[in-house]
Formats: C-alpha cells, sequence, structure tokens
C-alpha cells in the first residue's frame, strides 16, 4: 500500500452508517482541485481567442487528488464532526458566461467527471451534484444529457441550477418562466432537486460571493413568490444556499407582500417546494433563520472550503464552521437538529439515501 492509499484509508472505511445520526453538509464545492485543472480552464479560454492555446488532454492522477483533499475538504471533516457532503464543482469557476455553449459543455463533463473521481477515491465522504452546462440565451433543455449521464451514469443526486448565466446582468427569463420547463420536466422524471446557484459575476458593480450570490439567492426567491410555479410542479424541489440570502431577515416583507398580492401564505406556497441551507456565518444569523424558517425546511450545509476561509477573532473558530452554530440554538429540540443535520436531505435529495448505500458498499469492496 502506498503512503497516499495508507494516508485516505480511514476515510474510505469511516462507519457512515444509515440511520445513525448522520451529519449531511448539502453545500460542499470542489475548491481544492488540482492545479491541472485550473491550468487547463485558462488554456481553454485562451483557445477561444487563439486556437492554437487549446489545452491537450487533462492528466490528474489520484495522488493528487489526494494530496488537496486530504489537507481542506477531509481534515474539516474530521475535525467538525461531518459525514457526507453532497459535493460539486467550484461554483464561481463554472463560467457559463464565458465562451458559448460548445464551451459551457466541454467545461462541466470535465468538472463533474472530477467530482465523480473524487466520490470514488472517498465513497463515505462525498456524494455528487453535477454542474449544468448553461450558457447565455442558450434554452436551459439543452443541459438534460449532461443531467441524465450524471445521474444515470455517475451516481449523482442533484444538480446545481443558475438562474443568471450571463454573469450578473440577468438576461434570462426567471427561473418561474416555462423556457425552463422542459429541464423542469427531466428534474421531476429523476427525481433530483436543484440548489440555485450563480457563478461568478463579470459585472463590475457586483461582488461574486459578497452580493451577487445573495442577490441571486434573494431574486429567486422572489420569481418563486410571484408564480405558479409549484401548481405545474408539485414535487420539483429547490435549495436556496446562503442561508437564504435576504429571505430570513425579511420574512415579513415577502408575507405581507404576498398578502397584497393575493397570494397563499408563504408556507402553503413555497414550503413544500423551497429549502434553505444553513451558509451562514456568525450564530446570530444562525438564530435567526431557525426562528424564522421551520426546522423542517432547513438543511445543514457549511460551504467549506468556500467563501469565507479564516477564524472569527470573537469567537476563535472558523467562521464557516456552521454546526457549531446549530449545535447552539437552544431552542432546537434533537428530532428538529436530526432533521437539519440528516432528515431533510434524505427529503429533497431523494436519491441521497440509496447512493449512499452504494457507495459505502463500493467502499467495503
Amino acid at each position: 500500500m502506498s503512503d497516499a492509499e495508507a494516508k485516505s484509508k480511514p476515510h474510505r472505511l469511516k462507519p457512515v452508517l444509515l440511520g445513525k445520526n448522520m451529519v449531511i453538509d448539502c453545500h460542499g464545492h470542489y475548491t481544492s482541485e488540482p492545479a491541472a485543472l485550473l491550468e487547463y480552464r485558462k488554456q481553454q479560454v485562451a483557445a477561444l481567442n487563439d486556437p492554437s492555446k487549446a489545452p491537450g488532454e487533462l492528466r490528474i492522477s489520484d495522488d493528487e487528488i489526494r494530496e488537496k483533499l486530504e489537507p481542506a475538504q477531509l481534515k474539516f471533516q474530521r475535525e467538525r464532526g461531518t459525514d457526507i457532503a453532497i459535493f460539486s464543482p467550484r461554483a464561481s469557476a463554472m463560467g457559463h458566461h464565458v465562451g458559448n455553449e460548445a464551451t459551457s459543455v466541454a467545461w462541466s463533463r470535465i468538472c463533474n467527471d472530477m467530482i465523480h473521481r473524487v466520490c470514488n477515491l472517498y465513497p463515505r465522504n462525498f456524494i455528487g451534484v453535477c454542474q449544468l452546462p448553461q450558457s447565455p440565451g442558450v434554452p436551459p433543455g439543452n443541459c438534460i444529457p449532461e443531467l441524465e449521464r450524471c445521474v444515470n451514469e455517475l451516481g449523482f443526486v442533484g444538480c446545481n441550477l443558475n438562474p443568471d448565466p450571463s454573469g450578473g446582468y440577468w438576461k434570462e427569463p426567471p427561473l418561474t418562466d416555462r423556457w425552463w420547463y422542459p429541464l423542469y420536466e427531466k428534474m421531476v422524471d429523476l427525481d433530483v432537486p436543484a440548489m440555485v446557484h450563480v457563478t461568478a459575476t463579470c459585472n463590475p458593480a457586483f461582488h461574486t460571493t459578497g452580493s451577487h450570490y445573495l442577490n441571486a439567492d434573494t431574486t429567486a426567491f422572489m420569481q418563486f413568490l410571484t408564480s405558479d410555479l409549484f401548481k405545474d410542479f408539485p414535487s420539483l424541489k429547490f435549495v436556496i444556499p446562503h442561508g437564504g440570502g435576504a429571505v430570513p431577515f425579511h420574512w415579513g416583507r415577502y408575507r405581507g407582500m404576498a398578502q397584497d398580492m393575493k397570494r397563499p401564505p408563504l408556507k402553503e406556497l413555497l414550503l413544500n417546494n423551497v429549502y434553505f441551507d444553513t451558509c451562514v456565518y456568525h450564530q446570530p444569523g444562525i438564530d435567526l433563520l431557525a426562528k424564522v424558517i421551520p426546522a423542517d425546511n432547513i438543511l445543514f450545509a457549511s460551504e467549506m472550503v468556500g467563501a469565507v476561509k479564516g477564524i472569527d477573532p470573537e469567537t476563535g473558530h472558523y467562521f464557516d464552521d456552521t454546526k457549531r452554530y446549530i449545535d447552539g440554538v437552544s431552542w432546537l429540540n434533537a428530532e428538529d437538529k436530526r432533521k437539519i443535520f440528516e432528515g431533510n436531505a434524505m427529503k429533497v435529495y431523494p436519491r441521497l439515501g440509496k447512493q449512499i448505500s452504494r457507495q459505502a458498499d463500493a467502499a467495503r469492496a
């Protein structure tokens, strides 16, 4: 056994079993990629203007993957008590506004294949979610072949859906427009949810992680509020990340607006289909989320290693150690916390339980 294999063995044999109060992080991105993947992307983008700069075959060894994951996501999983991360490509690097549809298809396939490799190397730690090959002005239905490949061939349990492939200029119809319906029909058919997640912005008015991400979360919720999307798709499910953007803080505004518009109460209108994660990086923010949003609609998440990587000088702990915040909400009972840490992820990602078992069996084999 090589040193790298020995190093990875404790994670591959980690005793995660269904029904044993797992901690499932529903929002993980592959932000510890080998340098070769990032270099490949640079060359792909450069080739848009100069075809002679097109990259050759991407070559990344299993050991290179291990060397970057071990001191990053795997280390923090172990230290913080997280069992499984629902894992997708780096969101800011999806780059749907770069190049054309062919660029996005090629890049998405490469990124999704890397996630599959991570899941094969660490089957008890990571479950895949795919990047969709979106491109400005291109019908979302064109993403269906890659979604089917990732779910049916790679064992992925969901997708990330970008409501703004233009990168901050919002040129696409709202998520509730029938333009998106062919993709939703396939999501329902495959029984997979989407996390609403934009990529990096090319609009200088917005900061990618500080404003653009949160703008998109809030915008998506308002689009859902003003539509009858879930009458057409009663089983369609979305996770709005980053605690829902501004939504929980302004819950009264949205309740009041729905009332003024003669819409049903928000619980009836949206909360069978829309869920929020816990990527909120301080205790008061999580306290607010847990007071405003029902426990049935909150999924544990950290997005580590992601937008905020440092240690909070006020607490001495990492900002993105979000399990500590959930543990610190005194009014959540044991059943509420079980839902947030495990049960709601199983509900929102219907394929998750079987995929965990399938990968656990592969690890034993």
